[in-house]
């Protein structure tokens, strides 16, 4: 593992590699776009999710050669027990192509398989979310507090349409969106998966669950969220691996085993 001064070596570069992204993001948002699709016609990838993410390895490569990479736009990649920075580049691409602003730079890391690290940036709104393990977790230097709701009858529930439209995923998902609608305080859909944790984190939402996601979408999220005093699982109720492309997360143990309970649960290709 890890010493605590290389970790916060790693926090620092990570910190502002993210803002020297984040400035290319908020340059980009009011230009015209040249948008392409990926597994479908909302699966999306601009010049700037490729341009950010050359930018992001380029800068960590320099810093730290030894270390290994997974990255959306650069097609993935192993998870092994070597120091791994997972990137998602522009985290919300539709969101960014409208000019939504509701889109971040998501930079996690994983030493021997364990997120260490997290530093998510939505540049257009200037909010840095950033978490180390057992250093807790910050919002542009304030200290973050999940807001520790327990009954689903009494929670904010984030989810997502995803980008896999298949028909079984949207009778999937608008079976789980009627379960909740009908138990929970209300339901949001906001389009980046990194900041719905941070969300979470922030004590702004009270759980957040989501199918055929990435590794990407939430590394850098799921420590947020834990040092913030939040839970992440499997939708199935047992421990969160970040590459089973699923995951909830809660503000606490209880409402996430509830969530867990009253959602249908779909098995994806693994990543990696």
């Amino acid at each position: 593992m890890a010493s605590s001064s290389e970790i916060d070596e790693y926090y620092n570069v990570a910190v502002k590699l993210a803002q020297t992204a984040g400035e290319v993001i908020r340059k980009a948002i009011d230009e015209k776009k040249n948008v392409e699709t990926k597994a479908s016609a909302v699966d999306l990838v601009t010049e700037t999710d490729k341009k950010v993410e050359e930018l992001l390895r380029a800068g960590f490569s320099s810093h730290f050669p030894d270390h290994c990479f997974i990255g959306e736009e650069s097609e993935g990649g192993k998870l092994t027990d070597a120091p791994t920075w997972i990137i998602d580049p522009v985290d919300g691409t539709m969101n960014f192509v409208h000019r939504f602003p509701y889109n971040a730079v998501s930079i996690g890391l994983a030493v021997n398989k364990q997120i260490v690290l997290g530093v998510v940036y939505n540049p257009v709104l200037d909010r840095m979310y950033t978490g180390i393990r057992g250093k807790g977790a910050f919002l542009n230097g304030k200290k973050l507090q999940v807001s520790n709701v327990q009954e689903l009858s009494q929670a904010l529930v984030i989810t997502e349409f995803g980008s896999t439209r298949t028909q079984e995923n949207m009778d999937h998902l608008f079976t789980n969106v009627k379960t909740v609608v009908e138990k929970a305080h209300g339901i949001r859909m906001m389009g980046s998966a990194a900041l719905n944790m941070c969300a979470v984190a922030a004590g702004e939402a009270d759980a957040y669950f989501e199918y055929t996601i990435h590794c990407w979408d939430m590394a850098a999220g799921k420590i947020i969220v834990e040092e913030a005093g939040g839970t992440c699982i499997d939708p199935e109720g047992g421990d969160l691996d970040i590459m089973s492309r699923r995951v909830i997360c809660a503000s606490s143990s209880a409402l996430a085993k509830t969530l867990s309970k009253e959602l249908k649960h779909l098995q994806f290709p693994r990543d990696g």
